[in-house]
């Protein structure tokens, strides 16, 4: 097992294929995006050989994110191969994090190769407000899209970031809902990474510790035991039996049981989503194979740290973490 300077066991690795996506979500990028060359990009077959080794290195747990991971060309040839190895046995799960513009047409494929949960990004149920708050996206083409994926018996988490003025007088609404269509959801408060334009964060963010005690007088939600790979908190909600899960990167950090490490596209390995640290394993990789490679994932989890430095102040003029989301990977 891979074990870091603090004596965590890192078995969790979020791999983003593409930092490209057909949506331009206001707290991820800017709407004007410059995205990466595909020569920069880690081929297919490179990315499949990361995912071994980090397997033959003790990870259990893959999910693919992006960017929008679905976009990349012929992601299936990667997704079939990983999810060849969870029906094996040799992972717990691969899973999928995607804004769900693509999954009408991709849903089936992704049950048939052997994924069985998907994170879809959906942050309003109003229309308007979901164009608005993408910019690019449609929301009944999401919502069309979650549908098959649910009939093709892939199980769904809704993923929303609580965004202040935006979004904060409907999560009840997006609560009860997710109950009714039998999908779990976490409410993520916005992290300060990357230029967004003319919006700052100060203004997006709401805490999710206001979220819950709103929650809690119109629900009963019992705190659970359940744990999923990922850092969320979770309760019950006892009027629909789903589990809410609370994500909470400012108000209350989760680093103490950080399990996790993320690589870019282009193979740069982040071993915090909130440091500037990384390690180039598409440079080891490329010139020593998967020894150098090995050599290259110990020395970067001997450096991750303890914890992020996120924070978001009305003084503070620029993003702590300069990259943008859609480039580390949610």
């Amino acid at each position: 097992m891979l074990t870091d300077p603090f004596g965590r066991q890192i078995d969790y690795i979020r791999i983003s294929v593409t930092d490209r996506c057909d949506f331009r979500c206001v707290y991820c990028m800017a709407e004007e995006m410059t995205f990466l060359p595909k020569s920069e990009l880690l081929t297919l077959e490179e990315l499949e050989i990361v995912c071994r080794t980090f397997m033959e290195m003790g990870t259990r747990k893959i999910r693919l994110t992006g960017g929008e991971p679905l976009v990349r060309r012929n992601i299936m040839q990667l997704i079939r191969a990983l999810g060849a190895e969870a029906k094996a046995g040799a992972l717990d799960e691969v899973t999928i994090t995607t804004n769900g513009s693509q999954l009408t047409k991709m849903a089936q494929q992704l049950a048939e190769a052997g994924v069985t949960r998907l994170n879809v990004s959906l942050d309003t149920l109003d229309a308007d407000k979901f164009t608005l708050i993408t910019r690019w996206g449609k929301l009944q083409t999401v919502l069309d899209g979650m549908a098959a994926a649910q009939d093709a018996g892939l199980a769904i988490k809704v993923n929303v970031v609580a965004l202040k003025g935006v979004n904060e007088d409907e999560l009840g609404d997006m609560v009860r809902w997710c109950g009714h269509h039998g999908y779990d959801m976490t409410i993520i408060e916005v992290m300060p990474m990357g230029d967004i334009g003319n919006e700052t964060r100060v203004d997006q963010y709401l805490p999710v510790s206001v979220v819950r005690s709103r929650l809690a007088q119109e629900f009963t939600l019992t705190d659970s035991p359940y744990q999923s790979a990922g850092p969320a908190r979770y309760v019950t909600v006892e009027e629909t039996g789903q589990r809410l899960g609370f994500i909470t990167p400012m108000t209350h950090n989760f680093c103490e049981s950080c399990n996790r490490v993320r690589m870019t596209c282009t193979g740069q390995l982040y071993m915090c989503l909130g440091q500037d640290d990384n390690a180039s394993l598409s440079t080891a990789l490329r010139a020593g194979g998967v020894p150098a490679l090995k050599d290259a994932i110990i020395e970067a989890i001997a450096r991750k740290p303890k914890g992020h430095d996120f924070m978001i102040s009305r003084r503070q003029t620029s993003a702590p973490v300069g990259r943008h989301m859609n480039v580390t990977g949610g």
